[in-house]
């Protein structure tokens, strides 16, 4: 009893799997249609019913009276005017057009960003000319130490120039120099202005340490010379012998008068 209901259920799978397998419809025009409509080219030579001999084919008109253009007009998806092919068309310009907006937004950031290097003074110290150039000229005048300036000259030349006051005046100007210097490079400023100033001030130092120089100089000429003043005007402290054979000033008056009144 067993066996026979094992061998009919068999059956009846065997018997499903066949009904189902004959339920798949092979239409011709049903897949001419999904053909033309997906990879083929419409070709309206390929819809069926045809009209068959002199246009008397009765399923030809049962199916197509009713749709006399629908063989004419290309309606593939993908088509040369088909919706897909617009939707790709569209997809393209748009991202042409996202692709313009992105590289003006580039052309803009980029601008922004160098005119912001161009300006901006917490850059100053990376600029090219600065590194190359008037970071070494203003070297000395950055790192300058009030000690250092009056190195290599004498004790007395030193007094003189603090008594006299031109140590302090060759100090103020150099702290302002220093000050304005800074006030360069950290404010916020067009690099072409900020190049012209850098080369004003340098200038001015030039100008400066050439003043400085020469007062330096000067005032030890000036000390020597007082020395050798004080030395001229200090009394004798010997007495001056004349050789034999020469006259004093003394005697030679003395005898000019002598004669006068003879």
């Amino acid at each position: 009893m067993m066996k026979r209901m094992a061998i009919i259920a068999m059956l009846l799978l065997c018997l499903g799997k066949y009904t189902f397998a004959q339920m798949y419809v092979n239409d011709q025009s049903v897949r001419y249609q999904q053909e033309r409509m997906v990879f083929k080219q419409w070709n309206q030579h390929d819809f069926t019913p045809t009209h068959g001999f002199l246009w008397l084919n009765p399923l030809y008109w049962l199916t197509w009276a009713w749709f006399p253009d629908y063989h004419k007009n290309d309606l593939r998806p993908l088509g040369p005017t088909g919706p897909q092919t617009q939707r790709l068309a569209l997809v393209a310009a748009m991202q042409n057009t996202d692709n313009a907006y992105k590289l003006q937004a580039d052309t803009l950031r980029n601008t922004a960003v160098s005119e912001a290097v161009n300006y901006s003074g917490l850059v100053s110290s990376a600029d090219p000319l600065w590194l190359l150039y008037y970071s070494k000229e203003f070297k000395d005048l950055l790192n300058q130490q009030d000690s250092q300036s009056l190195s290599g000259v004498s004790s007395k030349v030193q007094s003189y120039l603090v008594s006299s006051g031109t140590y302090s005046w060759y100090l103020e100007q150099s702290h302002s120099l220093s000050e304005r210097l800074n006030t360069a490079r950290t404010t916020t400023l067009d690099r072409g202005s900020r190049i012209l100033t850098y080369y004003r001030l340098l200038a001015e130092y030039r100008r400066l340490n050439a003043a400085w120089a020469t007062k330096k100089q000067q005032a030890g000429t000036f000390l020597a010379l007082s020395e050798k003043a004080k030395s001229l005007k200090s009394p004798a402290t010997t007495p001056v012998t004349i050789p034999a054979g020469y006259k004093s000033d003394q005697q030679i008056a003395d005898e000019i008068l002598a004669n006068y009144k003879l």
